[in-house]
């Protein structure tokens, strides 16, 4: 991990300067707004996006092959983010002004002001004119999700090697799953979908999946959530960009970023409890264990997927953080809906 975060580090000088060129002679496609984030507590508004160069991307199908599902996945990959680019967004009558970062990011925390029956159902989003890009004309219109109120309970889930047969841990599965399937043909693990739907009270409670996976996935998540029918979300992924030449490092690397994201949303609600799922094939008991000693009380239960051997150190620390029967370690889906109905409130 150590070794992707110094090639990272050491290529970005690179990465950045290319997109500037291309920027600077006008070697750029046409830009695309691509809107992940639009999520709202009422009191405040979270934006969360990217500017890339516009692309065309097939829809997905059981029927495609896997040289078809390769040909999408090099389109997904071949586009450059834009660095530096500005933005207008429009939300009620406030207008800023927004800057991607040097990965083509944006995000902007927006406080909301007024009453609660005029607050904004939508944000528009514009490329500012630039001379040296060629910025589309039609404006980006998202509608805000409000989460406003405190639920019984809401889901924090991991997306890899949890809901979808991914591999993470097997470099050359991983990247053959990556490349040769879409959302369609990827498998989830048997039984998540009444799991989820279950937990969330068919789909009433919030659910958020957070992921290692970089934000390029995004659209093949969202429609594979949707194919199977597990409960929609906000996807919060990994900012860094990913691309032809380093298609192999999504889901992997540092997983830091989980953990800053699942306080986001901590943070961002701070009445709800969570309950929270993954997988003991990466991080996520640790991840989940400092979650449960940095908020107390706040998390109702965990469930780990157990790959391989069981490492009793390791499910010692984390079962010691929750009270009996909180925390789960399952081979199966099944054992977890069991688990569930015995130990968890449904009132």
């Amino acid at each position: 991990m150590k070794q992707i975060f110094v090639f990272r580090w050491l290529t970005w000088p690179f990465r950045y300067t290319l997109s500037k060129i291309k920027r600077k002679i006008g070697k750029l496609d046409e830009l695309r707004i691509e809107v992940f984030l639009v999520l709202s507590n009422s009191s405040h508004v979270f934006l969360k996006g990217r500017v890339v160069e516009a692309y065309t991307q097939s829809r997905p199908s059981e029927k495609k092959s896997a040289l078809q599902n390769i040909l999408a996945t090099i389109r997904r990959y071949s586009n450059s983010s834009v660095p530096d680019a500005r933005l207008l967004l429009q939300i009620g009558d406030q207008q800023l002004e927004l800057q991607t970062d040097s990965e083509g990011v944006f995000e902007k925390m927006i406080p909301l002001s007024g009453s609660v029956h005029k607050r904004p159902e939508h944000i528009g989003l514009s490329l500012i004119p630039d001379e040296n890009l060629e910025t589309p004309t039609e404006k980006v219109k998202k509608s805000i999700q409000y989460i406003s109120k405190t639920y019984p309970r809401a889901l924090i889930s991991d997306i890899d090697d949890t809901i979808i047969v991914s591999k993470a841990t097997n470099l050359g599965e991983k990247l053959w799953l990556s490349v040769s399937k879409n959302a369609y043909t990827r498998r989830p693990f048997p039984g998540v979908s009444d799991f989820y739907r279950m937990l969330t009270a068919q789909g009433e409670y919030p659910v958020f999946y957070v992921s290692s996976s970089d934000w390029s996935l995004f659209d093949l998540i969202r429609d594979f959530l949707e194919y199977r029918k597990i409960p929609l979300g906000p996807i919060l992924l990994k900012d860094s960009h990913v691309n032809l030449k380093n298609i192999w490092k999504s889901g992997g690397g540092n997983h830091d970023h989980k953990l800053e994201k699942i306080r986001f949303l901590m943070d961002f609600f701070p009445e709800q409890r969570f309950l929270l799922i993954g997988d003991s094939g990466q991080h996520d008991p640790e991840l989940y264990a400092e979650i449960i000693r940095q908020y107390p009380k706040r998390v109702e239960a965990v469930y780990i997927r157990r790959f391989g051997k069981v490492d009793s150190e390791r499910e010692q620390q984390l079962g010691a953080l929750l009270p009996d029967n909180k925390v789960a370690w399952v081979k199966t889906t099944q054992e977890a809906l069991l688990h569930a109905r015995e130990y968890l409130d449904f009132s």
